[in-house]
């Protein structure tokens, strides 16, 4: 469980982390540098979720070794399985990152959502769903693994 108290906002508690795959983690179906080394790091203190459509087939062979759980939701209404999964977990009690018009709905119910904008570009509606926007999946990690961050950029 990750606790973070930001003052003049509320007190976060988060016991699972939901990250989308393409354009999140991985850039044309490969996992980016530098993300497991975080997620292991993570894993201490989060459930780690990967939810995909799996657009090119190979999300299951990228992830082997990697502390998480892979779900591929499979492509049609991706936004509503996505939600439909968080809210399962609990959604007063996950993190979720994203970048695609499919990942607004989890984003914007998350106890804390966060864009990441990177090669793929991100949908301006995820952007806006989310409660911060950060330039690549690894300074979004970091936040989790520094919470002072996390106060600083929310607090009032």
């Amino acid at each position: 469980m990750l606790t973070v108290e930001i003052p003049g906002y509320r007190t976060l508690i988060c016991r699972h982390l939901v990250l989308d795959y393409n354009g999140t983690i991985a850039c044309d179906g490969k996992i980016l540098t530098g993300v497991k080394e975080r997620m292991e790091d993570l894993s201490r203190s989060l459930d780690i979720h990967v939810l995909t459509a799996d657009s090119y087939g190979n999300a299951g062979k990228e992830l082997q070794g990697h502390p998480c759980e892979l779900v591929v939701i499979g492509t049609g209404d991706e936004d509503r399985k996505k939600l439909d999964y968080i809210e399962h977990l609990g959604a007063s009690s996950t993190v979720c990152i994203g970048n695609g018009r499919n990942d607004c709905l989890m984003l914007k119910q998350a106890c804390l959502g966060i864009a990441v904008c990177q090669a793929e570009g991100a949908s301006s509606q995820a952007l806006l769903s989310a409660d911060i926007v950060c330039q690549h999946i690894l300074s979004a990690l970091d936040l989790l693994l520094h919470p002072a961050r996390l106060a600083a950029t929310l607090r009032t």
